[in-house]
């Protein structure tokens, strides 16, 4: 048996993407190649690794058990090239993640304090927790920064920055000047929030949700910024995130309405069990970790 490292690197791109085609583009080969590639790696592993579902290929067990195997030689791989490069910097490109509070208010600034010490930019999908959780026990991202809860067996999340989540409302709202509030008062208020399945929304079922009897959902919107904007023309109030509401409560568009409780959260990183973990991952991790202590990153105060 002779596999070749680019009948793996065939394998996990096509793997990543599930389509001939889109693997193609992203190798810079032809889609014959590819195919070919992957058909030779099957007969020298005597085992199909796709199911082929018309018209994608989607990983069958085998290929399961391949693709963490592939994707670490390749990054071991990629860590020896770098290792003797003449500038010995991690460098290779990290596929992070990042639920929408993180990635829009608060990983740009992350990522500009240190632009200098993480190398290559890191390609950055923004999306809700549980999107993410998906594409990281299939190998579509090294990294992510989430705000909701792990519930994949194959992932390990390490508790990251604390957070802190408020019922917002509009400035002229009937309860923005009522003094200190209790949940019930919330009873049979319009709620803007976020789609299910996202950490806004997972926290919203949890600690909101039980304490009211009545409560109306008004708009279900996947953008936060949407979410702030119906809540400012008092289409409802909303379970939210300090950090990303912090610069319009500063404006005064905005208010906080308070409440005898408080709901602190979590912010994690999560990445597979199974996954590498190369110079440049390393690097990262290490970079977010020592934002722990930093209180301006976060700007909860």
């Amino acid at each position: 048996m002779k596999l070749t490292l680019q009948q793996l690197k065939v394998f996990a791109t096509i793997a990543r993407y599930g389509n001939l085609g889109l693997a193609a583009n992203e190798l810079c080969l032809s889609k014959g190649a590819v195919s070919q590639s992957l058909q030779e790696l099957e007969r020298q592993l005597g085992t199909p690794l796709f199911d082929r579902i018309h018209p994608g290929l989607q990983l069958n067990n085998e290929g399961r058990l391949l693709q963490p195997a592939a994707e670490e030689l390749l990054t071991r791989m990629q860590d020896i090239e770098n290792l003797f490069s003449p500038d010995a910097k991690p460098s290779g490109q990290l596929r992070l993640g990042a639920s929408q509070t993180i990635g829009n208010y608060l990983l740009p600034t992350l990522l500009a304090s240190r632009k200098q010490e993480l190398g290559l930019p890191p390609k950055v999908t923004i999306t809700n927790t549980h999107k993410l959780c998906h594409a990281l026990a299939n190998f579509e991202l090294d990294l992510a920064l989430i705000e909701g809860e792990n519930h994949h067996p194959d992932l390990i999340a390490e508790p990251w920055l604390q957070d802190e989540m408020l019922v917002v409302a509009h400035p002229d709202h009937p309860l923005a000047n009522q003094g200190t509030l209790t949940l019930p008062r919330l009873a049979d208020e319009t709620w803007v929030l976020r789609e299910l399945q996202s950490g806004s929304r997972e926290q919203f079922i949890q600690q909101i949700q039980p304490a009211l009897p009545r409560w109306q959902a008004g708009l279900e919107l996947n953008t936060l910024e949407a979410v702030m904007l119906a809540v400012e023309k008092g289409l409802g109030i909303s379970f939210i995130s300090r950090l990303a509401v912090s610069d319009r409560l500063q404006a005064g568009r905005l208010v906080v309405l308070p409440l005898e409780q408080r709901f602190p959260r979590q912010l994690s990183l999560i990445w597979h069990k199974q996954k590498y973990h190369s110079a440049s991952l390393r690097h990262f991790i290490h970079f977010c970790r020592t934002q722990v202590n930093d209180a301006e990153v976060i700007r909860a105060e």
